[in-house]
């Protein structure tokens, strides 16, 4: 593709992401973004398909005689938060916007969607998998149970998220896992409420709570081997409304994040004995409502070594940095 003169497209490219970054939509309610990144696709010449996991799409090229086929995706769903940034392209939505950057990415995969399209060079199929629902419904697992693969079969599958602490031009990546799981638990300690002037007659869901928060401090640096990584983090703890009632209950909101399976089912498993043999120490009971993630990104190392040599033919070996 080296006669495409890619500057040449860049200003509309620029317009693109503007375009996206007005009309932010959440998870599975991506129509109005949905409908715009067909409309380009189908303007370049690829054959669309729509539907997949209600909003996503699918756009296939295909040149020369070659049965292998490649993919690339992106997502394209924003967040609930309201834009306060002032910028001429902010959010048009009130409450919603691309704060992650699935509108650069997406931006991204319509520019390789272009260069594609001037320059058919390669043989074989090229998918572009545009994700809807990333943040809130796993649509990437939408897709593959509407027959993603089955329908669009792919040897390998690209993608990235940008990182604002890397310098602008530069690629990281590794072989193996690269982005952790991530689980959540709801933690609900039922105490015995009361008088604050008469802690004896209670059982203080909040000192119980406080006891758990504390004995989650060890959990990783005691149980998960420093190889290992992982994160628990109680993130929110809610409990009473008065100075001088103690509550009935107490409610801990925990994040998890690991890098396997192992270390993933470890953490659940500890975290549910910590904090069942603390509060029955003090007479509490627990429950646990358990939030799924996704489980942890886990890079082929053969695709790795394709992007690198890919970024250090384009872009220099300099450009590639190991994480």
């Amino acid at each position: 593709m080296s006669d495409i003169n890619f500057k040449d497209f860049l200003p509309e490219l620029v317009e693109i992401r503007h375009h996206l970054h007005q009309i932010p939509e959440i998870g599975l309610s991506e129509f109005k973004t949905s409908d715009f990144i067909a409309a380009q696709l189908e303007k370049w010449g690829f054959e669309v398909t729509r539907g997949l996991a209600k909003t996503g799409i699918v756009a296939t090229l295909r040149a020369g005689n070659s049965n292998r086929a490649i993919g690339f995706r992106a997502d394209f769903d924003a967040l609930p938060m309201q834009e306060e940034t002032g910028l001429p392209h902010a959010s048009q939505h009130s409450g919603v916007m691309h704060a992650c950057g699935h509108d650069g990415h997406t931006s991204m995969l319509l520019g390789a969607a272009w260069a594609l399209s001037q320059d058919k060079s390669f043989s074989g199929t090229v998918h572009l998998i545009f994700q809807p629902a990333e943040e809130n419904f796993g649509g990437g697992k939408m897709m593959i149970d509407d027959g993603l693969f089955e329908r669009f079969p792919c040897e390998q599958v690209f993608a990235l998220h940008n990182w604002p602490g890397l310098a602008a031009g530069t690629f990281a990546t590794r072989p193996g896992p690269i982005a952790a799981s991530i689980d959540a638990v709801t933690l609900t300690v039922r105490g015995k409420g009361g008088h604050g002037a008469e802690p004896e007659r209670t059982v203080d869901p909040v000192v119980v709570g406080s006891s758990i928060v504390m004995a989650l401090q060890t959990l990783v640096s005691r149980n998960v081997s420093p190889h290992q990584s992982s994160v628990v983090t109680v993130g929110a703890f809610q409990a009473g409304s008065a100075c001088n009632i103690i509550p009935d209950t107490a409610v801990l909101e925990i994040s998890m994040r690991s890098m396997t399976p192992k270390v993933r089912a470890q953490l659940r498993d500890t975290v549910e004995q910590i904090a069942t043999f603390q509060a029955k120490s003090y007479g509490a009971e627990v429950s646990f409502d358990w939030q799924t993630g996704y489980p942890a990104t886990i890079n082929d190392a053969a695709a790795v070594d394709v992007a690198r040599a890919t970024v250090s033919t384009h872009f220099g070996e300099d450009q590639m940095i190991e994480l």
